[in-house]
């Protein structure tokens, strides 16, 4: 027997259950895995309150895990049991003990990463990944906007955009969220964001900048498209404050004829080709030292209501997860 964190209903943090479940059986492309640590992230409060729907309920939430593969199906050559793994990909059930998942989801786990580690960093790292290295292609001497620097994400694309010779400012919600985004890689943070395009307007001496990376979504989707330099990109991945809402097409032309995009990791690591390259990218330049994930907050995988809430209330920074 299994146990899974799954919703019936969906709701507040409370909509969560601890559940026996059986212990699945691969398919003949399929590794079950046993997981050992569980990413937590802000698409499972959406899969949560019903923003995202999921297939059918009961649901377990989670995108990624690690842990060790038990059994593996009878087409999988790429795998076998005893082998450490990660995965941040759908369908959603990683809160859980076990689970199966096609094996072309899974990569393996380098020697010297934890499972900690790789159960924080993939989905968030991967994420960090497409969007310096392919949705807007940071390059050295690039002034970059991120929202939320102080979060999982916002860390890791801190560290890594530093590594790349570029200049972040970073935007949070208080003074000690700034303090930790300076400490990973921010060259300014922004405490708030009711004056963001004018405190960018200093910083760049009016020249602004090529790309905004917002997760926040409603609340700050406007001042991210005064802070573009023209014919910069608006990078919407998140909507931590709530959707955006419809708007006139026409104001991107009138600011400057700006880019927007709304990617998701599904999209960039939809082939195994991709997948692996842009694991094959985070773990290297984890394993090197230039990105550290730092795993700031753990709980139990059955109290990942307080999870939630810790998230939801923003006092959460850097990574958090869940163990089973």
């Amino acid at each position: 027997m299994a146990h899974a964190i799954r919703i019936h209903a969906y709701g507040g943090p409370e909509a969560m259950q601890w559940d026996d479940v059986p212990t699945p059986e691969p398919g003949p492309a399929e590794v079950l895995v046993h997981h050992t640590a569980i990413g937590l992230n802000y698409i499972d409060v959406y899969f949560r309150n019903g923003l995202y729907k999921a297939p059918s309920l009961p649901a377990a939430l989670g995108m990624e895990a690690a842990g060790v593969v038990k059994a593996v199906g009878s087409d999988v050559r790429s795998l076998k049991v005893g082998d450490r793994v990660a995965y941040a990909s759908g369908p959603i059930g990683a809160y859980s003990t076990d689970r199966v998942i096609s094996a072309d989801r899974v990569v393996r786990v380098p020697d010297g990463i934890s499972d900690q580690t790789a159960a924080a960093m993939m989905l968030q790292g991967m994420t960090a990944q497409y969007l310096l290295r392919r949705t807007y292609a940071v390059k050295n001497g690039d002034t970059i906007l991120v929202h939320a620097a102080a979060g999982g994400v916002g860390l890791i694309l801190c560290q890594w955009a530093k590594h790349l010779g570029a200049t972040v400012i970073g935007v949070v919600s208080t003074d000690e969220k700034a303090r930790i985004a300076k400490e990973h890689g921010a060259a300014h943070a922004v405490v708030g964001y009711e004056k963001l395009a004018s405190e960018v307007k200093k910083i760049t001496g009016g020249k602004m900048v090529p790309v905004v990376y917002d997760s926040v979504g409603k609340d700050t989707f406007a001042v991210s498209l005064d802070s573009l330099a023209p014919l910069g990109t608006m990078v919407s991945y998140g909507n931590s404050s709530g959707p955006v809402p419809p708007f006139e097409i026409a104001v991107l032309g009138a600011k400057g004829s700006l880019f927007l995009t709304r990617p998701t990791l599904a999209t960039y690591t939809a082939s195994r080709a991709d997948l692996e390259r842009s694991a094959e990218d985070l773990m290297q330049v984890v394993a090197s030292g230039a990105v550290q994930i730092k795993v700031n907050q753990t709980f139990a995988l059955r109290d990942a209501a307080e999870a939630h809430r810790a998230l939801e209330a923003r006092k959460t920074t850097g990574s958090t997860v869940l163990i089973p």
